[in-house]
C-alpha cells in the first residue's frame, strides 16, 4: 500500500514538473534572414559636371532590406552601426578613387545577410597646416615623422560641454555646464589622442559618459552605469584605437572618427565633429549632431 502511494507520487511530481517546463518553453518565431538588401549612395555635391562629388570625399549611405532590424557599415576594417540604416562615411584619399563598402542587415536573433556598394569619390581636401599642427603635432621640417597629441574635456572653463540646436551658431545655447559640473561622471578622466599616422587612441579609465538610447544600442548593454534621466553616467567601456579623418565639407573643417567613436560624450549620430573655433592656442570648440538629429553637442577640448 504504502508502495502504491511512493509511485503515484512520483509520476505526480512528474508530471508538475513536466508541465513546468513547458510553461517556460518560449519561442521567437520564424527566423528569417533579411534580403533584398538596397543600398543608395548619395556623394555630396554630385551633379553632372561633378559625377564624383565636390571634393570633400564626403558619401551619405542609407540601407534598406526586408526583415531587417538593424544595420552594420564595414569600410576599412571598421564597423559602424546604422540601427535606421543611414550612415556618412568620409573618404580622404586625395585623388579620384574607388571604395568598396559592405552592409550587414541583421534580422531576429542575430541572423544577417550583408551586401556590398562600390563608390568613386573624388577627395581634394588637404588640412592646412596649422590644423595638423595643432591636432596631433605635425612638423612641415620633418613631414613624415610619427607625432601625436593628447586632449581632454576642459573642465575648467564654463561652457566645456552642452548642447543646442541643430545648426545652431551659439555655443551651448541651450545648456552649458559650469566648471567641474561633470566630475565624476566618466567624462573628465577620458583622454583621446590624435596621431599623425591617422589613428585615434581613447582611454577611458574604465568608464564613459553618454546619452541613452544611442549608447546602448551602439555600444551594448548598460550593466552597473548610473542610469540619470536620458543619461547614463560611468556606463562601463574599455580603452579603444580608431582612426580618424581630416575634411572639410561646405567649408568647415570636420573630424570624421570611424565606427563608433567619439569624443567626451556619447551622443551617436555621424561621428564627426565640426571645428568651430580652434584660434584660442591650445584649444578647440566641437560640436556634433545626435543620432536623432535633436540636439547640436558642444565640447571644449584642450591639450593636455
Amino acid at each position: 500500500m504504502k508502495i502504491t502511494k511512493y509511485i503515484k507520487a512520483f509520476f505526480f511530481l512528474i508530471t508538475i514538473v513536466f508541465i513546468g517546463c513547458q510553461e517556460n518553453d518560449y519561442t521567437f518565431g520564424q527566423i528569417i534572414a533579411p534580403s533584398n538588401i538596397q543600398i543608395t549612395a548619395e556623394i555630396v555635391g554630385a551633379d553632372a559636371s561633378n559625377p564624383n562629388g565636390d571634393g570633400s570625399g564626403v558619401v551619405n549611405f542609407t540601407a534598406t532590406a526586408d526583415n531587417a532590424v538593424s544595420y552594420k557599415y564595414v569600410f576599412s576594417g571598421s564597423e559602424t552601426v546604422a540601427l535606421s540604416g543611414k550612415t556618412t562615411i568620409s573618404f580622404s584619399t586625395l585623388g579620384l578613387n574607388k571604395y568598396t563598402v559592405t552592409v550587414v542587415a541583421s534580422g531576429i536573433a542575430g541572423v544577417s545577410s550583408s551586401k556590398a556598394v562600390q563608390v568613386d569619390v573624388l577627395s581634394t581636401y588637404s588640412a592646412p597646416v596649422e590644423l595638423k599642427s595643432k591636432l596631433y603635432g605635425f612638423d612641415p621640417a620633418d613631414p613624415t615623422a610619427v607625432k601625436t597629441k593628447s586632449w581632454k574635456i576642459k573642465s575648467a572653463k564654463p561652457g566645456h560641454f552642452g548642447l543646442g540646436p541643430v545648426g545652431g551658431l551659439t555655443p551651448t545655447e541651450w545648456y552649458s555646464a559650469g566648471i567641474d559640473e561633470k566630475a565624476g561622471l566618466g567624462m573628465y578622466d577620458d583622454r583621446f589622442v590624435f596621431s599623425s599616422d591617422g589613428s585615434f587612441t581613447y582611454t577611458t579609465n574604465g568608464t564613459i559618459f553618454g546619452r541613452s538610447p544611442y549608447i546602448v544600442n551602439d555600444l551594448g548593454p548598460n550593466t552597473t552605469g548610473n542610469v540619470n534621466g536620458p543619461e547614463i553616467e560611468n556606463y562601463p567601456f574599455d580603452d579603444y584605437t580608431a582612426t580618424y579623418t581630416l575634411t572639410a565639407p561646405g567649408g568647415v573643417e570636420t573630424i570624421s572618427l570611424s565606427g563608433n567613436g567619439f569624443i567626451g560624450y556619447y551622443t551617436g549620430g555621424n561621428h564627426k565633429y565640426q571645428i568651430f573655433d580652434r584660434d584660442v592656442p591650445n584649444e578647440m570648440i566641437l560640436r556634433t549632431t545626435d543620432g536623432n538629429a535633436e540636439f547640436d553637442w558642444w565640447f571644449i577640448i584642450i591639450l593636455e
